[in-house]
């Protein structure tokens, strides 16, 4: 194979984070514990540097390159950059939280970074194995992230479940990959696409095989009745792997999804539509109906992402550009509202102290009522209440599955969203209505507080102007 300047070019940005990630495992081994500040400097240097390379390479044409393993386009590149400039966040907020518990460690960063590495090849990935090794590397450094409190029990039962359970979906994913090739004869997206295009497949093998790509996707999305692992998870591991988890691993599955089954088995549509739909309705019921009776906010706000999912799905099963581009739209929405979301648990949290229960927030208006004003902000938003972001997100998924007359599911999506703000109200209740438990002064570091401003009010304001990250999910799919 000849490997041209350009093509090599495609993938700058990954080859640049590979390279800093080996110096900072190198910097880690060599200064032991006292290379953790270096490492999260080196960290973040290399995630904004490969932003910039991102950013920089948008203007340039795209196309397959590495013998049409690997695709630059304009969905890529979007992702790509969103999912740098969250992980930039979730570390900024990590630091403080780890540092307070004694696991301010270099190996956190270290991980984070392959972590992010691999949600990278996720996205750019166009062939099924490029694929499974990009998933592969994601899910790997984030297995260990969970088990990193090695003293807490907890957190390493949430690792085991964590691993075991990721393990059975990587081996659905490979046989369900596996059964496609049978069919087809080749793992590349672009020539799966074509085959199927032409005609000639045995429908009935391909949908066989097709369960278990999905059975795949629906553990790494976390959607119902694949989310054993998400409230345990969520709960179990440190705030600050939470946060990481809860966030930019989304983006990248929702990629994942919409390499296998939009730009590979599109055309198969009626196959996999029926799956989602089953998918789609139980992930809102479940996670909506659930969430209520939770008094751990971890966990109320894991069954808010299976709701949530949920409705990500709704907009990838409408098979239509307007439903890709408006799950897109919710998938980059809903990763900034939980990295808000699991931020402020790590703003209120000091050592011994975890605020990750309801009753923790009592009070918090007369406490700080600027935090306790983007908590509402954000908390709002994820009930999908207007003028906020998530309101809209919403309006845009139902809208596509109206369209292509599913009227019984959107009905559902709408019903699910009431139930759902109850349990989003009530946090609100508890911040505005009721009386302190805790008194202890809140303190955090600078750059975390404007940070987490920043975060609230960058979802106030793409409730009310949506139409340019908007614009831009549907000039990806047009």
């Amino acid at each position: 194979m000849i490997f041209e300047v350009v093509n090599m070019s495609f993938a700058l940005p990954e080859m640049f984070m590979l390279t800093m990630a080996c110096v900072i495992l190198l910097v880690v081994a060599f200064l032991g514990k006292n290379g953790a500040s270096t490492a999260y400097g080196l960290s973040q240097l290399t995630l904004a540097i490969t932003a910039i390379l991102i950013y920089q390479g948008m203007e340039a044409s795209g196309g397959l390159t590495f013998d049409g393993t690997y695709i630059k386009d304009a969905f890529s590149d979007v992702l790509k950059l969103t999912i740098c400039l969250i992980n930039i966040a979730v570390l900024l907020y990590s630091t403080s939280y780890l540092k307070a518990r004694a696991l301010f460690k270099g190996e956190y960063y270290v991980l984070a970074v392959f972590a992010t590495l691999g949600m990278m090849v996720m996205v750019s990935a166009y062939h099924f194995l490029t694929l499974y090794l990009g998933l592969e590397l994601m899910s790997l450094c984030m297995y260990a992230m969970v088990a990193m409190h090695r003293d807490s029990s907890v957190a390493t039962e949430a690792a085991m479940k964590y691993f075991i359970l990721g393990a059975i979906a990587s081996g659905m994913l490979l046989y369900g990959m596996s059964i496609i090739y049978g069919v087809i004869g080749s793992l590349s997206i672009a020539t799966i696409a074509e085959v199927i295009q032409t005609g000639g497949v045995d429908n009935t093998v391909l949908s066989f095989g097709l369960v278990f790509l999905i059975i795949g996707i629906g553990f790494k999305l976390g959607a119902v009745p694949f989310h054993m692992w998400l409230p345990d998870v969520y709960h179990g591991a440190p705030t600050a792997v939470t946060l990481f988890i809860a966030t930019a691993p989304k983006i990248a599955a929702f990629a994942m999804a919409i390499r296998l089954l939009v730009d590979g088995l599109g055309d198969v549509h009626q196959h996999w539509q029926g799956m989602l739909i089953m998918l789609s309705v139980l992930s809102m019921i479940i996670g909506n109906v659930v969430a209520i009776a939770q008094t751990n906010l971890k966990r109320m706000l894991a069954y808010s992402t299976i709701s949530h999912v949920g409705f990500i799905l709704l907009g990838i099963l409408s098979g239509s550009q307007e439903g890709y581009a408006a799950a897109m739209f919710y998938a980059l929405v809903y990763s900034l509202m939980s990295l808000g979301g699991f931020g402020m648990i790590i703003l209120l949290s000091r050592q011994g102290f975890e605020a990750d229960t309801i009753d923790d927030y009592k009070g918090l208006s007369e406490r700080n009522p600027w935090y306790a004003l983007m908590m509402l902000i954000l908390m709002f938003s994820m009930a999908g209440i207007p003028p906020l972001v998530g309101f809209y997100a919403k309006l845009t998924v139902i809208k596509a599955v109206v369209d292509i007359n599913l009227i019984s599911v959107a009905i559902v999506a709408v019903l699910m969203s009431v139930i759902g703000a109850f349990y989003y109200l009530r946090i609100i209740k508890v911040m505005y209505f009721d009386q302190p438990v805790e008194q202890h002064k809140l303190e955090a570091p600078a750059d975390m507080r404007v940070m987490i401003s920043a975060n609230a009010l960058a979802v106030f304001a793409l409730g009310v102007f949506p139409g340019s990250l908007m614009a831009i999910c549907v000039a990806v799919f047009a």
